[in-house]
């Protein structure tokens, strides 16, 4: 029965944060990620299930905040650098791998069912792009997030969430267009895509020339008075102000306008605090979007339409995947980085959702479409974890079939697989580098420094090309895989220095470098005690972790100034 309490808004939060508390906890618990818990639960408190019914408008109202959260911290994270490092696969591989999800979409729903072909394009939309949140979750989970595979991913992400935000800006027109009485002409559709574009870049310059100076110095402001709650205040009023504002001058939707104030506070020197301090509100707010999408979730589909559930999740989970696998292993990349761009991708959420609710509002999308959407996101989250264990199954089972390994060779590249024949005649009492990122950096200096040989394996070819263009020796490919270590001349190293933040990678290529030379020095980088005592547990000469190496120079530096300090007279 539906609520007549004098308090919705306080029932519906209490009812639905209590029940997302609960499912998502057991989703935990059984090692499936919490937004399966919170889809859940908007379910149960849902007009289509029996029982306690919460109060829909206001559940809906409550997660447009959760939304402008979630884009605004999408603006905080989002990085220029980090997307131009990996653009030569990420950009053309989200392009392509959304532009056959929306075919296989528009198929499916254009053929199979009879929508019109608009409503199949904005349901093959919905399909293309994944989860922000499960995406950087599942990476940080198994350690992931800063590898050069896993920046891969977040650079693919980049690019379909930018895609996401010009569609939120061309939907609203596209719909005005298919809904106009007898149709719109191609001028009146060119013109209103134009206008529409046109007040996006007004807005970005009045947040580029105003916004990108006032936001940081209002911060900065706001800091100077050391008070925390100020500061937070000073967060989500730029978050929410600045979403507001977009909406009602320049007819940009609440989420477009987060995403472009987070982009302007993240130039600020406070950008790190700001992002903490949004994040309580985000995490809370997004909660309740996932509550709010899930009583809009009518289940009965799942038993009046299985088979149509079933072509959507296989949409998600294995036609998105292979064709972002298809173009990472055209693009020459390392069997790895295909199987895990494929796991990473391999779902759909919280921008679906924002796709849907806007086909819903503009006439695009039918009910049916919604459920689909939401039964496809429910089941790909809910099996994102296997799709993680599969793609690691697939890659240890070919990295073992040597037909396998010969097909999807790890550098098929020639000129960046190997090393020269005369390369490999000069290197005398070789230092080998896996993996090229922060710590690898000062590593490769010091040796350089030392005046000894120096051979560097690295994942990312753009990184290893230009590393060659400096004049050093270096060669793309995965050095878990033998073939890759004999190539980087192993045979002639007095040492090995593993600097990858992969600690399942660190681990196959000590055990490699071990069988192929025994008498090798292997210096290993760790991430916590359980790491170390593993590998000393394989004999490695040396391994490190940041905060003991931390902790250590300080010790030395207070006891150094102990020594020094002067005596006191008498």
């Amino acid at each position: 029965m539906a609520v007549h309490h004098d308090l919705p808004l306080i029932s519906t939060l209490a009812t639905g944060l209590s029940c997302a508390f609960i499912f998502g906890l057991i989703a935990s618990k059984l090692r499936i990620p919490p937004i399966v818990g919170y889809l859940l639960a908007g379910i149960l408190i849902g007009p289509y299930t029996p029982g306690f019914v919460g109060d829909i408008k206001i559940a809906e109202e409550l997660s447009e905040i959760g939304i402008v959260l979630l884009m605004f911290g999408v603006g905080l994270h989002f990085s220029v650098k980090d997307l131009m490092e990996v653009r030569k696969i990420a950009l053309p591989g989200a392009v392509v791998q959304m532009g056959a999800a929306i075919v296989m979409g528009a198929a499916l729903a254009h053929y199979a069912w009879g929508w019109p072909l608009h409503s199949g394009i904005m349901f093959g939309l919905a399909l293309s792009v994944a989860s922000t949140v499960v995406l950087l979750r599942a990476l940080e989970e198994h350690n992931l997030l800063q590898s050069m595979n896993g920046r891969i991913a977040i650079g693919w992400l980049i690019v379909e969430d930018l895609a996401m935000v010009l569609a939120l800006v061309l939907v609203p027109v596209l719909a005005a267009s298919i809904n106009t009485d007898g149709g719109a002409s191609g001028s009146d559709v060119l013109m209103s895509v134009l206008a529409a574009l046109g007040k996006i870049v007004l807005f970005l310059l009045i947040m580029q020339f105003g916004g990108k100076r006032f936001l940081p110095w209002l911060l900065g402001v706001v800091a100077r008075t050391r008070s925390r709650e100020l500061f937070t205040l000073a967060v989500f009023v730029a978050a929410l102000g600045v979403a507001f504002a977009a909406s009602k001058l320049f007819d940009i939707s609440l989420a477009l306008g987060a995403f472009f104030a987070g982009m302007m506070i993240r130039e600020s020197d406070l950008n790190h605090e700001a992002a903490d301090r949004a994040l309580p509100f985000q995490d809370a707010f997004a909660v309740v979007f996932f509550v709010a999408v899930g009583m809009l979730f009518d289940p009965k589909i799942l038993m009046t339409q299985p088979l149509d559930v079933i072509y959507t999740a296989l949409i998600i989970m294995v036609g998105k995947s292979l064709a972002a696998f298809s173009i990472v292993i055209l693009f020459k990349y390392p069997m790895k980085t295909g199987l895990l761009v494929s796991a990473s991708l391999a779902q759909i959420g919280e921008f679906s959702f924002i796709l849907v609710g806007l086909g819903l509002a503009y006439g695009i999308l039918p009910e049916s479409g919604r459920d689909l959407v939401l039964a496809g996101a429910l089941v790909s989250i809910a099996l994102n974890p296997l799709a993680f264990r599969f793609s690691r199954f697939v890659y240890e089972y070919s990295g073992r079939s040597a037909r396998l390994s010969s097909i999807f060779n790890i550098g098929p590249d020639t000129d960046l697989s190997q090393l020269s024949r005369n390369e490999k005649v000069s290197l005398k009492e070789t230092v080998l580098l896996v993996g090229y990122g922060k710590v690898g950096k000062h590593i490769s200096q010091n040796v350089q420094e030392a005046h000894i040989d120096l051979v560097i394996i690295d994942s990312n070819r753009e990184k290893v090309d230009t590393l060659r263009e400096l004049g050093l020796h270096a060669i793309a490919g995965d050095a878990t895989h033998p073939e890759t270590l004999q190539e980087a001349a192993i045979s002639k190293a007095v040492a090995l220095a593993v600097a990858i933040p992969d600690p399942f990678a660190a681990r196959r290529i000590v055990e490699e470098a071990k069988l192929l030379n025994p008498n090798l020095k292997i210096l290993v980088r760790a991430h916590n005690d359980e790491e170390m005592d593993y590998f000393y547990e394989q004999k490695v000469d040396l391994a490190l972790t940041g905060p003991r190496e931390i902790g250590r120079r300080m010790v030395e530096y207070l006891n150094d100034m102990r020594k020094t300090k002067p005596k006191p007279h008498g």
